[in-house]
């Protein structure tokens, strides 16, 4: 699954500026950090919405929530 080396910059520096966030993506299963990066890179030509959905997903790891509510 997706590790620290493998993210987006984007989406790595929005994590490290959050510690509690990627503390709890990193012990996350694979299956739900695929699923978080997945989501994120869904958007690759709508910046806007990249960076919405980055924020949104950090927010929610920040909260310990494992799948994005759909």
């Amino acid at each position: 699954g997706p590790q620290k080396s493998d993210l987006a910059p984007d989406f790595l520096a929005a994590l490290k500026a959050e510690p509690k966030a990627l503390a709890f993506f990193t012990d996350l299963a694979q299956f739900y950090r695929k699923a978080y990066v997945r989501w994120i890179d869904a958007t690759k030509k709508r910046p806007d919405e990249r960076a919405r959905r980055i924020t949104e997903t950090v927010k929610l790891l920040k909260a310990g929530v494992k799948e994005r509510p759909k």
